[in-house]
């Protein structure tokens, strides 16, 4: 109880609904409490396994680590007990070692990433696709009431078949690590969790939600049929024991952003915070 009353302190549900309105969203909220989770521990779906296909005459890939500073070993030493922890990795004993590499972010903290380069351009491709973003964003056109739902550390929801785990090892300083959850930089990754997303919510897509990788809309011209909706796309991803993240979530809204534009009743509009800003070259010439 303690867990779902926390969730609705931090989801996010349009203000400007009637009191009666938001009642009934936080009531749907907690009843599907499971969903959500603050935790970096998430639960794994049994919906798809990650497969990594390659020749059977294919050598293992090996390099080694590469040089890194002793605040980056830090950094890399620090990330690697967090993802044992959470049981997204273990020790390995592989023949494969890929590299890691430290990727600085915006708040100049570094990502934690595997140079999965060379592994990538022995593996075969998995060809789903992903969803058209016009065909996806054509569809909300019209509809007024919008909710997103983001999957908490998505990727990692899916594992890795057993059979594969020793091609995702990667090497540090300090030892030969291989992943249980699926990892970020396989280049047939998106294709996998496309693939689970369009199985969970299987005869909802096109008609009530839309999904693109994690991120899940789900859509309404009313807000009686929006919370049908939203409970029907609710109770597919508790069947698949999926977990969203609470903080990322938006009910109820008459407007979101989404795959880099804003949608509401009114239509759909490039987001500003999305585009490049023209910066023009101020002129030297004097004026007369």
């Amino acid at each position: 109880m303690k867990q779902t009353s926390n969730v609705c302190e931090v989801i996010s549900v349009n203000s400007n609904l009637s009191v009666i309105q938001r009642q009934q969203l936080y009531h749907l909220v907690r009843e599907f409490g499971s969903c959500f989770s603050n935790s970096s521990k998430v639960r794994r779906t049994t919906i798809a396994k990650h497969r990594i296909v390659t020749d059977e005459t294919t050598r293992p890939v090996r390099q080694h680590p590469y040089r890194v500073s002793p605040k980056e070993r830090e950094v890399i030493k620090n990330q690697v007990q967090e993802m044992l922890e959470d049981d997204v990795i273990q020790p390995s004993s592989s023949l494969w070692a890929s590299p890691i590499v430290l990727v600085k972010k915006k708040d100049n903290t570094l990502r934690f990433c595997v140079d999965y380069r060379k592994l990538n351009a022995v593996t075969k491709r998995n060809v789903y696709p992903l969803p058209r973003i016009d065909d996806t964003l054509d569809r909300l056109r019209c509809a007024k009431f919008f909710s997103s739902l983001d999957l908490k550390s998505g990727y990692w929801q899916i594992e890795v078949d057993e059979r594969d785990c020793e091609k995702t090892a990667f090497v540090t300083p300090d030892g030969l690590y291989e992943f249980k959850a699926l990892p970020f930089g396989l280049c047939c990754a998106p294709a996998t969790f496309q693939r689970m997303m369009d199985t969970v919510l299987s005869g909802l897509k096109w008609q009530c939600c839309l999904v693109y990788l994690d991120d899940v809309v789900i859509f309404a011209a009313t807000f009686e049929e929006h919370i049908k909706r939203l409970r029907t796309a609710l109770e597919a991803i508790r069947s698949a024991d999926l977990t969203i993240k609470p903080e990322k979530c938006q009910i109820g809204f008459e407007e979101l952003r989404f795959l880099g534009h804003v949608v509401s009743v009114h239509g759909v509009r490039p987001d500003p915070e999305k585009q490049p800003r023209c910066r023009f070259p101020c002129s030297r010439q004097k004026s007369v």
